[in-house]
C-alpha cells in the first residue's frame, strides 16, 4: 500500500494510528502491572497516621501541589539536591498521588526530617521569616483552625478498600488521634513523614 493513499484517507490513517498506539500501550504500559517494583510498597513502609492523613488533605486543599512536586527524577542534579530519586513503591498507597508537574518551590518528596518541626511551623506561618526571598504565601490561619477528626475514620476505611493496610485499631483510634489538633500540627506531621523510608542518596 502506498504511503500517499494512507495520508489522503483520513479513516485509514486513523485506523493505523489506533493500531500503532495500541501496540505501544501494550508493550510499554501493560508490563508495569506485573512488576512488583511498581505495585508493591517499599520495604518498611507504613500507612500514614491519622494526623498525617489529615495533613495530606490540608496540603491538597491549600493547593501546595500546584507549586511543589513530590517526584525526584533520576538525574544527578536532582539527587544531589533532594536525595534518592522517587520510586513507584513509595506512592502505591497515595490516592490521589501528588507527584505534581511544577516547581515554583522545591521538591518535597524527601523533606521529612530535613528541617525541625519549629522551622516548618515558622515557614508555614510566614515563609519570609525564615527564607526572605520566598514567594510562598503565608498560612497563619493553620494555627487557628482546629480538627475535629469526625471524618478521619471514614477516610481510612475508604483507603483500606483501595489497598492501604489500615487496621481496625487504626480506624477506631483515628478521631481521638486528631481531635483538638490544629491544621498546622497536621500539615507539619505530613511534611515530616515525606520520603523518610529510603535513606541513601542514589
Amino acid at each position: 500500500m502506498k504511503h500517499e493513499a494512507v495520508e489522503k484517507n483520513i479513516g485509514l490513517l486513523a485506523f493505523f494510528m489506533v493500531i500503532a498506539v495500541s501496540i505501544g500501550g501494550l508493550t510499554q504500559i501493560v508490563p508495569l502491572f506485573f512488576q512488583d517494583v511498581t505495585n508493591k510498597p517499599v520495604e518498611g513502609m507504613k500507612p500514614r497516621t491519622a494526623l498525617e492523613l489529615e495533613g495530606r488533605d490540608i496540603y491538597i486543599a491549600n493547593g501546595c501541589v500546584g507549586c511543589h512536586s513530590q517526584m525526584i527524577r533520576p538525574f544527578r542534579a536532582e539527587t544531589e539536591r533532594y536525595g534518592h530519586y522517587s520510586v513507584a513503591g513509595e506512592s502505591v498507597w497515595d490516592h490521589p498521588f501528588l507527584w505534581g508537574s511544577k516547581r515554583t518551590g522545591p521538591d518535597l518528596a524527601r523533606v521529612g526530617g530535613r528541617y525541625s518541626d519549629d522551622w516548618q511551623r515558622a515557614h508555614l506561618y510566614n515563609p519570609r521569616n525564615v527564607v526572605p526571598e520566598s514567594k510562598m504565601p503565608a498560612y497563619p490561619f493553620l494555627v487557628e483552625n482546629k480538627l475535629d477528626g469526625k471524618d478521619t475514620a471514614k477516610k481510612m476505611q475508604v483507603l483500606r478498600t483501595l489497598g492501604v493496610p489500615y487496621t481496625d485499631e487504626d480506624i477506631a483510634g483515628a478521631e481521638a488521634a486528631v481531635k483538638g489538633k490544629t491544621e498546622m500540627d497536621a500539615l507539619v506531621a505530613y511534611l515530616q513523614g515525606l520520603g523518610t523510608i529510603i535513606k541513601s542518596k542514589r
